[in-house]
């Protein structure tokens, strides 16, 4: 009796659970559609401190791409390049954990000297895409300074971009770096 009432509660929250591989994949579509290249619009349309930065500054407003996304391997991984060419660039690549796309991963290539590894939030839209990082690693666990999310917020049309990077230090919040970018 004990065997079958357990079955039949681990039977029942097992079919009641969503299922994220179809939203993986879609948040992996999605990241896919931000392939191109992207300029950082004009300073009225900036917030914070980010693109005051004298290596950000003068790229604000002009033509310069400060932001790439190219797919590699076939499609299977999105490469995003901040700031290319620039002192301060950063790589985050973006893939499938495996086949079934059952979860989509991240690792950041930053200018603080260490490589955060995220995963999407399952709550993530087609227009706003959530990578938290994965505390199941020691860096996202640690006191050091990095990046502990990367959010992706684009407009309707796909043609404006904003993205935040959230720093962490000392195992809690320390600053969002904003950028508002347009498609070239």
């Amino acid at each position: 009796m004990i065997k079958t009432v357990v079955f039949l509660i681990f039977t029942v929250t097992f079919l009641n659970m969503p299922s994220f591989a179809g939203n993986a994949t879609q948040i992996y579509q999605s990241t896919k559609a931000l392939e191109g290249e992207w300029v950082l619009s004009p300073a009225d349309k900036q917030q914070g401190k980010a693109t005051k930065h004298k290596l950000v500054a003068p790229l604000v407003g002009t033509d310069a791409v400060a932001m790439k996304f190219k797919l590699v391997g076939k499609g299977s991984t999105v490469q995003e390049s901040l700031l290319p060419g620039t002192k301060k660039e950063m790589v985050s690549m973006y893939h499938c954990k495996d086949v079934a796309c059952s979860q989509v991963k991240a690792t950041h290539y930053c200018v603080k000297q260490n490589q955060p590894e995220m995963v999407a939030d399952p709550a993530s839209t087609t227009s706003r895409l959530v990578y938290d990082c994965d505390m199941s690693t020691e860096l996202c666990q640690s006191g050091q300074n990095h990046i502990h999310k990367i959010t992706h917020e684009v407009s309707a049309g796909g043609k404006h971009l904003k993205t935040t990077y959230t720093s962490w230090k000392d195992s809690k919040y320390l600053k969002d770096s904003s950028y508002h970018f347009d498609r070239k």
